[in-house]
């Protein structure tokens, strides 16, 4: 399936700059939403659920922020490649474009927008006074782990939703789940312990706290939260290209 990545790259950059240009053409602000989308949303949390955690978190902003950025990318890009074989399929149906090539650019577009939001949280982090550590380098693994768990998670959404448009509307209702389950906006202090280990099994929970602790903390994150996130991430990454390669070659017939 991969083969032929390599020779793909100019096709690649095209299709993540076609993303790009389509999402903010009729937009007065362009590419700018990608800077205020996030800015607006923390403002709105903030002023909400500050009334209620903010004696029990310090740097309310920063704490959200730092959760919400890792959040987005993954359902941003998991959405984005579950739809990429729909959405491309009057291109799929007469041309041959090897068909992952749409859920990588799908990701990469999301990617994008994932680091044009770190601006966003440096910026709140700069105003608010927080203080900056050299762990934050580290926030490079947990990312990496992500942006794995992504791939593998996008593969198979691209796949299900070309055969059962219904899922589309079911993996909402789960990334809604998700978000409450990822302890985006309260301290996981106030979740039961019995619920606390549910809530480690969740690979992005585990992903946004090993983030913050990284740069907002600044401590290294445990190995063991770091070893499952691996191991998570690298399993689903196996299956989607598994399952990815199976039906690859069937998908354009679905559409």
């Amino acid at each position: 399936m991969f083969d032929t990545f390599s020779e793909k790259k100019f096709l690649l950059k095209q299709l993540v700059k076609r993303d790009l240009t389509s999402k903010y053409k009729d937009s007065a602000l362009g590419i700018l939403w990608s800077f205020f989308n996030p800015l607006l949303i923390m403002l709105v949390f903030t002023a909400i659920f500050s009334m209620l955690f903010g004696r029990s978190i310090d740097n309310f902003p920063v704490y959200f922020l730092s959760g919400r950025v890792i959040y987005d990318f993954y359902s941003a890009a998991t959405k984005g490649a579950m739809n990429s074989i729909r959405r491309n399929g009057n291109i799929l149906k007469k041309i041959y474009i090897p068909k992952y090539m749409f859920s990588v650019s799908a990701i990469c577009y999301e990617f994008i927008n994932f680091l044009i939001s770190f601006v966003i949280l440096f910026g709140v982090m700069l105003i608010t006074s927080a203080s900056f550590h050299i762990t934050a380098l580290f926030a490079i693994v947990p990312i990496f782990l992500l942006f794995v768990l992504i791939f593998g998670v996008g593969l198979i959404l691209a796949v299900c939703n070309t055969y059962f448009s219904d899922i589309g509307y079911l993996y909402n209702v789960f990334l809604l789940v998700l978000m409450y389950a990822s302890a985006l906006f309260y301290p996981m202090e106030i979740v039961p312990s019995k619920v606390q280990i549910i809530f480690s099994l969740n690979p992005v929970y585990v992903a946004v706290s090993c983030f913050r602790e990284c740069v907002v903390y600044g401590v290294i994150p445990n190995i063991t939260s770091l070893a499952y996130l691996a191991t998570f991430s690298l399993t689903t990454f196996l299956i989607g290209v598994i399952l990815f390669s199976i039906y690859e070659k069937k998908l354009t017939l679905e559409l």
